[in-house]
């Protein structure tokens, strides 16, 4: 088994201070339920304090009143070699996060790309460095030819996967990137098609189970050797173990009530070389 090194990264958050339930546009929302915002807070904070401790940089977004799910700030944008493809999103509850995004992007100096088609950033797009390829979901929020305008923008190679479990409708809730040639995914939410795609691409990929996905063990982020991920993901911690990884487990239930955990709060800022 090859020595997993970690290797430092550069990630942008947002506060839950406005976080909350008020509406329903994917399965583990519900709106009759109640949220407690102060516990979101408090579990975001150990998060970011988590990624610190790691020896990460973590950057932040103000949040704004009126967008309760600002905190998953993954489907603002995603970023590769300096450029920036924004987001558009599907649902109008959340379309003024993509102004808010863009703004902080702009302010800090990325060169960045406005989108034309609908797509919700890094939740929908993941990067796999070593072939310098990106993956792309579709068939709840993105559009897929979405997929095309991100090729151009970022000058990469798009990869379009199915995603047919409405329980996983964002891809970074069934794949991760774990280093520059492996990934993990759970099979049973992609398409047939896309099933055989990524095991074409990636033969040795970690397959994660139902279990691991429903627990939102897939929506996590690795530094090629640390994978921050939703403590309720045992099994997957196990399988990560297994593999050479060190999982490290922060608990963020509170979040997971509005559809995300550790990877949807996450963007990933990736610098021109």
């Amino acid at each position: 088994m090859t020595a997993k090194i970690a290797r430092k990264r550069h990630y942008l958050l947002c506060r839950p201070h406005h976080f909350a339930v008020e509406y329903a546009i994917n399965p583990w929302m519900d709106a009759s339920a109640d949220v407690d915002t102060a516990r979101a807070v408090s579990q975001w904070e150990t998060l970011v304090g988590t990624l610190r401790r790691l020896g990460h940089t973590v950057d932040t977004l103000d949040p704004e009143p009126g967008l309760p799910d600002m905190v998953y700030a993954a489907n603002g944008a995603f970023s590769v070699d300096g450029v920036v493809y924004g987001a558009r999103f599907r649902y109008p509850q959340r379309q003024a996060e993509a102004a808010a995004h863009e703004k902080w992007y702009r302010a800090t100096g990325w060169r960045f790309a406005p989108p034309t088609e609908t797509n919700e950033g890094e939740g929908d797009f993941a990067y796999v460095p070593g072939p310098g390829l990106v993956l792309a979901g579709y068939g709840y929020r993105t559009d897929p030819r979405g997929h095309a305008e991100a090729a151009e923008a970022l000058s990469r190679p798009v990869i379009s996967l199915k995603l047919v479990d409405d329980r996983f409708y964002h891809l970074d809730t069934a794949l991760t990137v774990l280093d520059d040639e492996t990934i993990a995914y759970y099979p049973g939410a992609f398409s047939t098609g896309s099933q055989t795609i990524l095991r074409r691409l990636f033969p040795g990929a970690l397959l994660a189970d139902e279990a691991d996905a429903v627990a939102f063990g897939l929506n996590s982020v690795s530094d090629d050797h640390h994978v921050v991920l939703n403590s309720e993901a045992a099994g997957m911690a196990e399988k990560l173990a297994a593999r050479g990884y060190t999982p490290v487990p922060v608990d963020l239930s509170e979040l997971k009530r509005g559809g995300g955990s550790v990877k949807c709060c996450i963007a990933e800022l990736r610098a021109a070389a």
